[in-house]
């Protein structure tokens, strides 16, 4: 019986594209599974080293600030030897629901080049020979970007949160008791969300390509965008100005650096468009 050819993507109907769709997403839910089972079986480091390692005094980011602190003769909450909170499970599935989902988010984090992977596999089909020439990087760059974002959640922004909620109190008679869920949580959304926001450079790339954005626009609305990462800064970090400035001061790089993605992207369509304009004069 003859094997059916490969259609090409523009002779493929709606539903071959969602067929097609269903097992890049089958293959990168399979990666995150597989990477998730490693991760389960190390119970021992994933929990005790890296998920509670924010919890303990000897963290590297609290040797820091405090070696700081002390080089500029100040005192400082990050010299403690203890946080003052207790992390406890309150349902009978805690633990093990705990466990099961760290892994599964282990899994994505690690796996992140793969799931790109299978979604550029998906989308670069439907592009132009040159437009996958100029790309070849992307998955390199936007797993780079992303890791980097994960290191700097883990720890800056997480430490920070933590010491800072976990030393929080608004009486004395009310002590810190904090669920696992809830603790692992603040750790999660720190790592996941800094790894998202570090692919600012790629998503302005595209929208730039699209149309959707320009430079000027995103000087335009530079100081907005100045305000509202103070705010988060100010959010999740220590109510100090030194902390808010760690946080933001990357993010802003990343908003400049993204501006001028956006220059160089318009230049190169402007570029290729007095190309064309070049060749259809020579053909006139």
């Amino acid at each position: 019986m003859a094997k059916t050819e490969a259609k090409s993507p523009d002779e493929m109907s709606f539903l071959d594209h969602l067929e097609e769709l269903r097992w890049h997403l089958i293959r990168a839910t399979l990666a995150i599974v597989i990477i998730g089972a490693v991760a389960f079986l190390m119970r021992g480091f994933i929990f005790d080293t890296v998920i509670f390692g924010p919890s303990k005094m000897d963290f590297p980011t609290y040797r820091l600030f405090c070696e700081i602190a002390t080089s500029l003769g100040f005192d400082s909450a990050f010299c403690a030897e203890k946080l003052p909170f207790t992390i406890q499970s309150r349902l009978m599935s805690g633990q093990f629901s705990a466990h099961i989902w760290t892994s599964i988010w282990a899994g994505f984090i690690l796996g992140f080049p793969y799931v790109l992977y299978e979604l550029w596999k998906f989308i670069s089909p439907g592009l132009y020979e040159k437009e996958r020439r100029n790309s070849r990087g992307f998955i390199l760059i936007a797993s780079f970007l992303f890791f980097i974002g994960v290191l700097f959640g883990y720890y800056v922004v997480a430490p920070l949160s933590i010491n800072f909620l976990g030393t929080y109190q608004v009486s004395e008679l009310v002590l810190n008791e904090f669920d696992i869920g809830s603790y692992i949580a603040t750790v999660r959304s720190s790592v996941i969300a800094c790894g998202i926001l570090f692919e600012l450079p790629i998503l302005i790339y595209f929208l730039t390509k699209i149309g959707l954005v320009t430079p000027d626009l995103m000087k335009k609305y530079r100081k907005i965008a100045l305000v509202i990462v103070l705010i988060l800064s100010a959010v999740i970090t220590p109510p100090d100005v030194a902390s808010q400035i760690i946080v933001a001061v990357p993010v802003l790089i990343l908003y400049q650096v993204s501006i001028y993605i956006s220059k160089m992207v318009l230049k190169s369509e402007a570029k290729k468009e007095a190309r064309m304009a070049a060749k259809n004069t020579k053909k006139g």
